[in-house]
């Protein structure tokens, strides 16, 4: 299960009391402006500033009644306000307050988002340098290739999350937009001018052009965003639960003192976490996709998103914070097993060397055709389980005519495959 908790401040940017107090931000940043243009007199300014507030109960209460949220919100701060009330809200539709809010929420959010993709960097970046050396071998369709390190596997997702983190700055960017343009974007009732003068207090930018609403192709953005970001965080996890199978087990998901694997079977060890982060990552995906059904409205605006965002939006914000969480407490305390990592480098008993082979004997003139043949019957017997690779070779009189003993022993050599490591971190560090 999943702790009853949403990482504050994550909870508190989509709890009801900070989306109202959005809300009045915006409204009272739209009379500031109007003030400065002579609309609102000074005196009933100060007295809205002063006065306006509102109780999340209160509003909660007018709303049975009003069925409207906005309407319940402003009868609940002109309740406190009294006469001045008259200008809050004045030639505002209500999307004008909700969507420019939505923005603030969901730029808090990214830049909470964007704080903890930069610890799970640092991290990665660190266990990725603990780690250069810790040879093992890699893996293409699940079955050993050629030899590499554990640390190239953690410098590769240091750099993937690099890219989210690019990716989440220009998301916050691209959702950092309000408008005032009123009902159907056409600024009926308040001139572009209050617009600009509001979204720069608020430190948005206005949308260039509007409908009733923000055009959701910068939400639906935003959430694909975040689900390339949970795809990232779900690679990390599988590649944990591949590499602890029992029949691997060459890096392991931390198990606790006292924790227990199973209700059954008292030996297990699973990688719980990393399996929940897997799984979580599909709710991210489902939401985008959800938010990219929201783009295309009836006209200049219906509601069919509205509903939608109350549950996708806060839920990826919250969620994926909270995977960037626990990824970065996976990352931190993980446990490797260099000697499996030889044991299971060795297994296929020299197989990992095949390419330099055949390298090695194209070198001496004959084709690659020809080299190709050579070097898999040798290998095909190996898998049969005849002898290890090399003495196969050296008992194989088309490759001895070709190589010599001292020579296939110095293709057999795995420095050779980690001679770069080097300078791939040079890139990085």
């Amino acid at each position: 299960m999943i702790e009853r908790y949403t990482y504050e401040p994550m909870g508190s940017i989509w709890a009801e009391r900070n989306k109202f107090q959005k809300w009045l931000d915006v409204e009272v940043a739209v009379c500031e402006a109007m003030n400065k243009k002579g609309e609102i007199p000074d005196k009933d300014l100060a007295i809205i500033k002063k006065k306006a507030a509102f109780t999340v109960d209160r509003i909660n209460e007018i709303e049975k009644e009003t069925d409207h949220d906005v309407i319940a919100f402003l009868t609940n701060v002109a309740e406190n306000v009294g006469k001045p009330s008259r200008y809050i809200h004045k030639g505002m539709t209500s999307s004008d307050v909700l969507d420019t809010a939505m923005a603030l929420r969901m730029r808090e959010s990214a830049d909470v988002i964007l704080k903890e993709i930069r610890e799970v960097r640092k991290v990665l970046k660190r266990q990725a340098k603990k780690h250069k050396n810790t040879v093992m071998v890699g893996r293409t369709h699940g079955i050993h290739a050629e030899p590499m390190t554990f640390g190239l596997k953690l410098l590769l997702w240091y750099d993937e999350m690099g890219r989210n983190e690019d990716r989440m700055k220009r998301a916050k960017e691209i959702i950092s937009v309000g408008k005032i343009s009123g009902a159907v974007g056409t600024y009926s009732n308040l001139p572009p001018d209050i617009e600009a003068a509001a979204c720069r207090a608020l430190k948005l930018k206005p949308a260039k052009l509007a409908t009733q609403v923000i055009q959701r192709d910068r939400h639906a953005e935003f959430m694909s965003h975040i689900a390339v970001l949970g795809g990232t965080i779900e690679k990390i996890a599988t590649e944990f639960r591949g590499l602890q199978r029992t029949d691997i087990r060459e890096v392991e998901e931390y198990f606790a003192k006292g924790q227990k694997g199973s209700s059954a079977m008292p030996h297990k060890r699973n990688p719980i976490t990393c399996e929940r982060l897997a799984g979580l990552s599909r709710v991210l995906r489902a939401n985008a996709h959800t938010a990219c059904e929201n783009i295309a409205l009836w006209h200049e605006r219906d509601i069919t998103h509205s509903s939608v965002e109350r549950v996708i939006i806060p839920d990826s914000c919250i969620l994926v914070h909270y995977m960037l969480v626990r990824l970065k407490k996976i990352l931190d305390n993980f446990i490797v097993y260099p000697e499996r990592m030889l044991e299971n480098l060795n297994r296929t008993r020299g197989l990992i060397f095949s390419q330099r082979m055949l390298l090695g004997l194209v070198d001496k003139g004959i084709t690659r055709e020809e080299a190709y043949t050579l070097v898999q019957r040798n290998a095909m017997n190996v898998w049969k389980g005849e002898d290890d690779f090399k003495a196969l070779l050296k008992r194989d009189a088309d490759v001895m005519k070709l190589l010599s003993e001292e020579e296939i022993e110095e293709l057999f050599d795995i420095n050779y495959f980690l001679r770069h490591v080097d300078k791939i971190y040079k890139r990085f560090y």
